[in-house]
């Protein structure tokens, strides 16, 4: 496996914590600055985030040259969107609402190529910015070094957890925990912290070792992330760029003795993304 170019699959499956950063604003040389501040990867958030094909690409280049892995969440039912990922140089793709092994399989589908999958031949960016010169050796090693990263955030997802993780080519589960309090609440809560959610995520964390596979999950501060790391997981988000954008604002006009209340809430507040 050519660890020079894809460093997140061989840290991740030798049990380093890696913590890493979302990035959702389509710019660039923001998840450049982010990552240039020592964060191992930078999520591009395609889902709920504003990042289309062009901003991927060029923020997949630009999270390169800081030094750091990209990561792309693509929207919902969008495997295409995951083979391109990996096509601009994408180290994982996370995929929301895998909540089937045949999401699962779908999934795999396009970010493998065959005999685990059907991935379409294409990869010349990719190497190019992973240094790769020879396309036969990106061939060769591209299953291993690029992960599949299926999100449990429902109710069918975690009943079927086991399937989903025992899905030959899925590398990893990756908790989507407020779109998981929703789900097993019916809609009644929004609450990551949920009794219920705690619960499932004991049952995540066990799929991901009876499988082998590595357990990521989303943290809205550092406190959560450490706390997420002490359980078992290992792949955690921790906040994201607006997030950091606002808190850096709200520190520097404390610091100044200003008002620092949102001018849409009417009060200081960092939701998640």
């Amino acid at each position: 496996m050519s660890a020079t170019g894809f460093p997140l699959a061989r840290r991740l499956r030798a049990g380093e914590t890696v913590y890493i950063a979302w990035c959702a604003l389509a710019s660039p040389i923001v998840a450049e600055a982010i990552a240039r501040e020592g964060f191992t990867a930078i999520v591009l958030d395609q889902q709920h985030g504003m990042y289309d094909i062009a901003t991927t690409a060029q923020g997949i280049a630009s999270v390169r040259h800081a030094g750091a892995s990209p990561v792309v969440r693509v929207p919902l039912n969008d495997n295409p969107s995951a083979s391109r990922a990996l096509d601009f140089g994408a180290e994982a793709v996370i995929a929301p609402m895998i909540n089937t092994a045949e999401h699962a399989r779908r999934f795999v589908g396009a970010m493998k190529y065959p005999p685990v999958g059907e991935r379409s031949w294409g990869p010349a960016r990719a190497a190019a910015l992973s240094g790769i010169a020879d396309l036969k050796d990106y061939f060769r090693d591209a299953n291993g070094m690029t992960l599949a990263l299926a999100m449990i955030e429902t109710r069918e997802a975690v009943e079927n957890v086991g399937t989903i993780a025992a899905t030959d080519g899925i590398d990893g589960l990756f908790v989507g925990p407020f779109d998981l309090s929703i789900a097993l609440s019916n809609g009644a809560v929004l609450d990551p912290f949920s009794k219920d959610v705690e619960k499932a995520l004991d049952v995540i964390l066990d799929a991901a070792k009876t499988h082998k596979k590595i357990s990521g999950i989303y943290c809205a501060n550092a406190e959560i992330a450490l706390a997420a790391a002490k359980r078992g997981f290992r792949f955690i988000a921790v906040g994201g760029d607006l997030a950091y954008l606002r808190a850096g604002a709200t520190a520097q006009l404390k610091a100044l003795g200003l008002d620092h209340k949102s001018a849409t809430t009417g009060k200081s507040t960092l939701p998640p993304i």
